[in-house]
């Protein structure tokens, strides 16, 4: 009897998931398996634009405000950031900035504002963003998403960490 109502449960939940966008279950236990490969539980991670150079600074200025050795960083580009999206359909496409911390995502402002929340001295000044409604913050998000490459360029490929910087990324 219990492990019908059990299945039934289950079943529901899976129903729900589907509706509201969540992974299924195959992909959580995916996402388990991601967790402990990349040790997603002692660090967020950050999946950037790789070609784009307004993300490449801001994924540098973490680097050097990163006292705690806490970011582990991936490019959308890499496999690695690929295999961390695989359960995520609906952020496969996104061109944004996505944070990973403690099976929670965050995207577009979101996103930066919690990375920066994180981090120390100036940084803590983002933190007055969480005043905005969050689809102003995205609004505006956007349009600098929108415009990047005009305003600060792309590259040809995929920043190559430096030796001391590789533990850092995926």
């Amino acid at each position: 009897m219990f492990l019908i109502g059990h299945k039934i449960n289950q079943q529901l939940r899976e129903k729900r998931n589907a509706l509201c966008g969540y992974p299924s279950s195959d992909s959580y236990r995916i996402t388990l398996r991601l967790t402990k490969k990349y040790e997603m539980d002692k660090h967020g991670i950050i999946l950037f634009d790789g070609v784009c150079n307004l993300c490449d600074g801001f994924v540098q200025r973490i680097i050097a405000a990163d006292k705690e050795d806490f970011f582990r960083f991936a490019s959308l580009q890499s496999e690695a950031g690929q295999n961390l999206l695989k359960p995520y359909p609906n952020l496969q496409d996104l061109k944004s900035i996505i944070y990973l911390e403690d099976g929670e995502i965050y995207t577009k402002s979101s996103a930066a504002l919690k990375i920066g929340s994180h981090l120390t001295g100036s940084w803590k000044i983002m933190q007055a963003g969480y005043i905005f409604p969050k689809f102003i913050r995205d609004g505006v998000y956007n349009i600098i998403a929108r415009y990047r490459y005009n305003w600060f360029g792309k590259k040809d490929q995929c920043m190559i960490p430096t030796p001391e910087l590789k533990a850092k990324f995926l």
